[in-house]
């Protein structure tokens, strides 16, 4: 079995940045998700609530309304994680058959170690609506690695057994940050396996991908660079990415496992 996981995108909301992902009521949801559990996926990330910069929050009830069913008759087809910064929105999820809670708060670890569910912990600096308000670091890697660590002790004493640690590129960090983080992901894999986490990464579309070309592409037109930053992160330590691309990421794993089982067989 191969170590490295594909997480394919559903949001259940009109405001998310990419249109593929965006699904407008709960049939177009459960649609969109079997279609990713049957390119190959290993998790489906539900979400109801977009986290892209300057989204606006959505109330808690209709979250709820957006993403419970979605997960519900989901989660028979694959394994789910619910893409919340709630608590009453990640217990509703997985009740409903969700197992991972995928926090860009990093204020569910307590939640997750009671519902005996999967968590990852990410860092994000402020709140969608003010983390790209001027981010500054004195030493980004090292200032996300202090974060990231006491987010997954704090989880492990909430006890969370299952446990991924994500950078959080793009969420409160600039260009130059977002490549930093990039350049530097043995650090957090050797991080990932010293807390016994997996690393995962999510780069899909996003806009410093777009900005390392002249003239700077619109998301639509940044499939090759989320494929490629995609396979740098595997190749860099990540066990899993998160990913609107899903079945271009599915055959990327494919041709970087390939040798592998080649030479063992």
């Amino acid at each position: 079995m191969t170590t490295r996981s594909v997480m394919g995108i559903v949001n259940v909301t009109p405001d998310s940045f990419v249109a593929s992902a965006r699904t407008e009521d709960v049939s177009s949801a459960l649609e969109r998700g079997r279609e990713l559990f049957a390119v190959g996926c290993h998790v489906v990330d539900v979400g109801g609530e977009s986290t892209r910069p300057g989204a606006t929050p959505v109330a808690p009830d209709d979250e709820l309304s957006r993403t419970i069913d979605v997960v519900r008759n989901l989660s028979p087809w694959g394994e789910v994680s619910i893409d919340t910064r709630k608590e009453v929105v990640a217990r509703a999820a997985v009740a409903a058959g969700a197992s991972i809670v995928n926090d860009v708060s990093g204020t569910l670890s307590e939640v997750a170690g009671d519902l005996g569910a999967g968590y990852v912990a990410m860092h994000a600096r402020g709140t969608p609506e003010t983390m790209q308000d001027n981010p500054r670091y004195n030493d980004v890697c090292g200032e996300v690695e202090d974060f990231l660590v006491r987010l997954a002790e704090r989880a492990r004493r909430a006890g969370v057994e299952r446990l991924w640690i994500d950078p959080g590129i793009g969420f409160g960090k600039t260009f130059d940050h977002n490549v930093a983080l990039l350049a530097h992901l043995d650090r957090f894999a050797d991080l990932a396996r010293n807390l016994r986490a997996g690393l995962l990464v999510g780069t899909s579309r996003k806009r410093f991908l777009g900005a390392l070309y002249n003239p700077v592409l619109d998301v639509e037109e940044r499939r090759e660079g989320s494929l490629a930053s995609a396979a740098w992160a595997f190749a860099h330590g990540a066990t899993m990415v998160r990913v609107h691309d899903a079945l271009d990421t599915v055959r990327v794993v494919e041709l970087i496992d390939r040798p592998v089982r080649e030479v063992g067989s």
